[in-house]
Formats: structure tokens, C-alpha cells, sequence
């Protein structure tokens, strides 16, 4: 579904990625691991066309996606949720969902998504007419994944979804997370937490300066001494 070739990031002189190579297929949850600065949200970020790469292909869905637009790129079926959330603060969590169906004019499908959102995260609908900017490090997690999911992708880019969050938030979010790849969703995951990502996920890749270091199905990878050692602590 997903074929990414030599794609390199750079800012000014610093080279962030350094012409990877790795793919996705339909229906895979797909971690990529690695230290902070090794390239991972650099990677997610030029998938999604929030910063341009100086190099490399994409192709989604055998269509080559390199240099569209980010709304095209949403209208395709890629929906990323951002290290960090980026929900809007001074809209309320319904307003927020709904600008997740901004490409959408199937208005009572949206509507039936809304509440599919609100059974995903109860605690959403509870806070539906709060201001996002109010709501708790997790609640915000919550309506950023489900803003994404209101775009109804064919692939949802995951990036950091525990960074900072208490450990019932973290379960629930992949609570979720499950659920949706069980439905059938194709994910790409990036999470600090290597062992939750490895145990979510079918298959992994490790980044290391920028680069591609090791790669393989995720129960394999959690066996990996260098992976043990590197990165889960042992």
C-alpha cells in the first residue's frame, strides 16, 4: 500500500533522513523505532507533505504522492496525527472532529462517524462541547486520533500517541488502536515505547541517524539482543 524509496529529509545542512527505504501493506500495523533525532517524525512528516523531502519516491496505493499537496495527500486516504496532538484549542471537541471530515460532503455519514468517534472515546462525548485546549494531555490524544479517523483514511500515521501520557491513557488509547487495525486500518506507528510498539505491531523497522538499521516482523525484533539492549532496556 505504501512503498517509500530513498526519501531524504534535510534542514538546511542537517540531513534528518538519509534515503530509506521501507513499505507498508494493506491491513499491517507497522512500527518504526528508534532514539529521538533519529529521523522518525522527520519521515512521517514528509509522507504526509507537512515538509517537503529533497529526495526520494512515495507511492501510495501505486500512485506516486511525492510532491501532492497535504490535502491531496489527506483526500487520498493518508491522515496523520502529529507528535504533540495539534488539536485547536478554541474549538470545542465536536468542532474539532469535524474539521476531521473537511474533505467529506457526505454529511449524515459524518454524523454516523461523530458518534463512532464518541463509542471509540466516551470521554469525548462526555467533553463534546468543551473547548479542546482544556482538556487533559490524554483527552487531547483521544481527539486527535479520532479528528484523523473522521477523515475516514485508508492509513493513519501515528506519531509519539503515549508521549507524555499517564499509563490508564496509554492502555486506553491502544485499546483503540487495536481496535481500529483489527477493523482493518493500515497504521504506521511511531512510539518512544518500543515494547508497546513491537507488541502492537506485525512488523517493525529501527532508525538509527537517519537510516534504516534493522527491520523484520516485531516478535523478532523484541527477541533482537541489539534491540533489547538499545532500546527496551535490558
Amino acid at each position: 500500500m505504501l512503498e517509500v524509496t530513498g526519501l531524504h529529509v534535510a534542514y538546511g545542512g542537517i540531513q534528518a533522513v538519509r534515503s530509506i527505504t521501507f513499505h507498508v501493506k494493506q491491513g499491517e500495523t507497522v512500527a518504526l523505532i528508534g532514539a529521538n533525532g533519529a529521523g522518525k517524525t522527520s519521515t512521517l512528516k514528509a509522507i504526509s507533505r507537512v515538509i517537503d523531502a529533497v529526495g526520494g519516491d512515495v507511492h501510495f496505493c501505486g500512485e506516486k504522492i511525492t510532491r501532492l499537496l497535504p490535502h491531496d495527500i489527506i483526500r487520498k486516504g493518508i491522515a496523520l496525527v502529529p507528535e504533540g496532538r495539534g488539536v485547536f484549542p478554541r474549538l470545542t471537541v465536536a468542532e474539532n472532529l469535524a474539521m476531521g471530515a473537511y474533505v467529506r460532503d457526505d454529511k449524515a455519514d459524518i454524523a454516523l462517524d461523530m458518534e463512532r468517534m464518541y463509542a471509540y472515546f466516551p470521554r469525548l462525548k462526555e467533553r463534546a462541547g468543551q473547548l479542546a485546549g482544556t482538556l487533559s494531555g490524554g483527552e487531547q490524544q483521544m481527539l486527535a486520533i479520532g479528528r484523523a479517523l473522521m477523515s475516514r483514511p485508508k492509513m493513519l500515521l501515528l506519531d509519539e500517541p503515549s508521549m507524555g501520557l499517564a499509563p490508564i491513557m496509554v492502555q486506553k488509547i491502544f485499546e483503540v488502536v487495536r481496535a481500529v487495525a483489527a477493523e482493518g486500518m493500515t497504521i504506521l506507528l511511531i512510539e518512544q515505547n518500543a515494547k508497546l510498539a513491537l507488541e502492537s505491531s506485525q512488523r517493525g523497522y529501527v532508525m538509527e541517524s537517519g537510516q534504516i538499521t534493522l527491520n523484520g516482523e516485531s516478535a523478532k525484533l523484541l527477541d533482537d539482543p541489539k534491540v533489547r539492549a538499545a532500546y527496551l532496556g535490558e
